[in-house]
Order: C-alpha cells, then sequence, then structure tokens
C-alpha cells in the first residue's frame, strides 16, 4: 500500500523573513495561494476511496459473516454472524482510539507509530493524508476509515479457524488484545515509511501480510490451542448452507475491488490495474480450484469452487497493482493448488482441526502471493519492475524475510495472547454448550425456526 503522512500546515512567515523589503507585499499572496494548492483535496480520489472504504465493510458484514455461517452447522450460525458482527464494532472503537495512532502515527519507529494521535488527537475535517504520487490528497478522515475496515476484517478472519467452540467473551477479548499487540505493530512495519519491512523494500499492495499471514497464523495457532470440535471424525459437520456460503463469497468477491484496487489511494490507472489483477487472479484460482477437485474426486463441488475463489483473492493482494493480468492468472493457478493441497491433505495429516480453513486458505494464499509478488513484479513477466538496483533474487528474498517476520510476529504473539485470554476467562465453551450449539447456549436464540 501507498504510504500516506498526514500533511503538516505551511508556516508561511517563516519564509517571508528571508524575502527582500520589496517583495513583502506580494509574497503573502503568492505563499497562502501556494499553501492552499499543496492542501486542496482531490475531489474524485477522495470520492473513490469512500466507495472503497464502504466495499471493505461489505465484505465482513454480510460477506465474510454469511460465508463462514454457510460453512458451519445450523445451530452455530448466529454465533459466527454475532461475532463478526462484534469484532467489527469493538475494532472501530479500538481503531479510533489508539489503533491508527500506533499504526500511522509520526513516532519514528520501526514497530509503532507512537500514540501522539491517539483518540484520533490533531485530526479534523481540513486535515489531508498525502500521497507521494503528483501531490495528491485525500481527507484524513477517509485514510483512517478505509485502514479502519483493514482493522476489521483482518481478526474476523481468525474466528473462523475454531469456529464453533470457542466462548463469546473470549473472542472479544482476544481480538482487542491480537489487535493491539500483532495487527498494528505489523501495519506499521510493513505499511509506514518508518516501518521496518517497508525500510527493507518488501512489497504488500494490499495485504498479503498484514491481513492474511497475520489472520492465518493467528488462526492455526487458535485452533491448536482451543481443541478439536467434540465429535470431530465422527459427527456429521458439513456445511449447512452452501447457497449462504456462495453468496457470502460473491460478497467477498465484490467487495474485494474496494481492497485491491482502493490500496492504490487514487483513481488512476494503479486502481485499474489492481482491479483487473483482482479478477483475472481470482478466475485462474477459482477454475484451477475446480479442476483439481474434479481430477482428485471425480466431482466438482460448490465448496470448492467458493474456495477457489477465496484463494485467489488472498494471493493476488499483495501483488495486486504490481504484476500484470497474465501473471496474476497464473498466481491465482498456483496459490489454489497449494492451498488444495494443504485443506485436503497437509490438515488430515497433521490433525488440526481448522475448522474453516483459515491456515489454509488465508495463511498458505497470503504466504504464496507474498513470495510470487517477488517473482510476478519483474518487467519480463508482465508487472511494473523493480526499484533501481533490485533483482528478482532480491525481490524474492526480501518477500521471504518479510513472510518469516510477520509469521514469527503472529504466532509468538498471537500464542502469549491466547494464553491471557484463557487464564482470564477461558477459551472453550462447555461439552454441553457446544453440544447444545452456540447459538442457544452463547446468545439464546436459533438463526432457523421449525
Amino acid at each position: 500500500m501507498k504510504h500516506l503522512k498526514t500533511l503538516l500546515a505551511a508556516a508561511p512567515a517563516l519564509a517571508l523573513s528571508a524575502l527582500p523589503a520589496w517583495a513583502q507585499d506580494a509574497a503573502p499572496a503568492a505563499a497562502e495561494a501556494a499553501t492552499e494548492a499543496a492542501v486542496t483535496m482531490d475531489k474524485g480520489d477522495t470520492a473513490w476511496m469512500m466507495v472503497s472504504t464502504i466495499l471493505v465493510l461489505f465484505m465482513i458484514l454480510p460477506g465474510l459473516a454469511l460465508f463462514y455461517g454457510g460453512l458451519v452447522r445450523a445451530k452455530n450460525m448466529l454465533s459466527v454472524l454475532m461475532q463478526c458482527t462484534m469484532i467489527t464494532g469493538v475494532v472501530i472503537i479500538v481503531w479510533t482510539l489508539w489503533g491508527y495512532s500506533m499504526a500511522f502515527g509520526d513516532a519514528p519507529s520501526m514497530f509503532w507509530g507512537g500514540l501522539d494521535k491517539a483518540f484520533l488527537a490533531g485530526v479534523t475535517m481540513d486535515s489531508v493524508a498525502a500521497t507521494f504520487t503528483d501531490g495528491v490528497v485525500i481527507p484524513e478522515y477517509v485514510f483512517i476509515c478505509f485502514q479502519m475496515t483493514f482493522a476489521c476484517i483482518t481478526p474476523a478472519l481468525i474466528v473462523g479457524a475454531f469456529a464453533e467452540r470457542m466462548r463469546f467473551t473470549a473472542v472479544v477479548l482476544f481480538v482487542i488484545l491480537w489487535v493491539t499487540f500483532v495487527y498494528f505493530p505489523i501495519a506499521h512495519m510493513v505499511w509506514d515509511s518508518d516501518g521496518m519491512l517497508f525500510a527493507w523494500g518488501a512489497l504488500d499492495f494490499a495485504g498479503g501480510t498484514v491481513v492474511h499471514i497475520n489472520a492465518g497464523i493467528a488462526g492455526l495457532v487458535g485452533c491448536i490451542m482451543v481443541g478439536k470440535r467434540t465429535g470431530l471424525g465422527r459427527d456429521m459437520m458439513a456445511p449447512h448452507s452452501m447457497t449462504l456460503t456462495m453468496v457470502g463469497a460473491s460478497i467477498l468477491w465484490v467487495g474485494w475491488f474496494g481492497f485491491n484496487a482502493g490500496s492504490n489511494l487514487e483513481a488512476t490507472g494503479g486502481a485499474a490495474l489492481a482491479m483487473i489483477n483482482t479478477f483475472t487472479a481470482t478466475a485462474g484460482a477459482l477454475v484451477a480450484w475446480v479442476v483439481i477437485e474434479s481430477l482428485a474426486r471425480g466431482k466438482a463441488s460448490m465448496l470448492g469452487a467458493a474456495s477457489g475463489i477465496v484463494a485467489g483473492l488472498v494471493a493476488v493482494t499483495p501483488a495486486a497493482g504490481l504484476i500484470g493480468p497474465v501473471g496474476a492468472i497464473v498466481l491465482g493457478i498456483i496459490a489454489s493448488a497449494i492451498c488444495y493441497f494443504f485443506v485436503t491433505v497437509v490438515k488430515n495429516k497433521l490433525g488440526y482441526d481448522d475448522s474453516l480453513d483459515v491456515f489454509g486458505v488465508h495463511g498458505i494464499g497470503g504466504i504464496i502471493g507474498a513470495v510470487g509478488t517477488g517473482v510476478f513484479t519483474s518487467a519480463s513477466l508482465g508487472g511494473i519492475g523493480y526499484a533501481d538496483g533490485v533483482t528478482m533474487a532480491d525481490q524474492v528474498w526480501t518477500q521471504i524475510l518479510a513472510v518469516l517476520v510477520t509469521i514469527a510476529w503472529s504466532g509468538i504473539g498471537s500464542l502469549i495472547l491466547y494464553k491471557i485470554v484463557d487464564l482470564i476467562v477461558g477459551l472453550r465453551v462447555s461439552k454441553e454448550a457446544e453440544s447444545e450449539g452456540l447459538d442457544l447456549s452463547s446468545h439464546g436464540e436459533a438463526a432457523y425456526h421449525s
């Protein structure tokens, strides 16, 4: 994602004091006009970013909620909807109070932005965030909201890994701690110009490391710590509504255009490139998953098609504005094949219960996408090319390092936070509550009535 910093107010009086006396009359007006021009908000870019922000929210509610809700058993449908809904509300508040400052504050740190903008101190409707491209600027509030939706969807992705068995209070407490100590620092490291991974030259256009690897690793740690669902391998645990899952996957695809093309931060050719790649990579992954499943199982499933859609979207996220459309198709195919292998073979071999394949699709897809970005950004493969003096090998190695840092930060941080939450409120519901279903036992209502 392009880095933004608040455009500081000019101080023309300081400059004027050095001017000759004969220029004093004309200089104030000229300086004022120059300052005003420098901070003029671009209405087209502002409108585009507002629409993109709303599209990302649409990805979560109802997109992700319906996608996950259809995949669980009917007795847990509302619990998933409630978790996604509550996470969105809680993270919006946390982001406003301290998250934005921690991720994008002005502290000159490699790991966090400080607390100078806590409670959005100093932000007004006139303050702007400036891209470093042609002086185009958008309101800081719009940038805050756009990044806020990223902060909301990332922990919402995690809940699919331990769906149907974790306490509602534990989910909420974990999310507050996790975004504070895991997500905000990673976002700063990757997307802020003072961040460590940004300084290394790691490429992450829209969140391969920040969102998908981060969430995938946290989900893997969580499903292992919470333990397997009672009756796994014995009871029927098939998705209760592939119709809802397909609707949710479709909404995710639509909303993802805000996620990817919006990360260009301007309504330019860069956004158009991210847009077409979000089409082509997803199509490549969708078709690849269906073909592989048909060859392996003899039949193509709607679950497989939906999984392929998400795998393609995840893989292209870090590369969306950096690679060519044909390269995006290839990246989608590769990611889909590897994700399919993880969710059908590796998960069963290792025996962990990642309920909705958060690690298998988001974690693995994010890793493939992040490393693949280093390859397909090459101009020889249709990408926009590397920075001066950087070779493909250099960039791929940088991408691998960024992936490893994200895995370590999220893995270790998540492990500690799950332990803390377990000590405070307990991670898992009782066997009786799990058997009854979280809709009734946790929320006192049912998704369906006969």
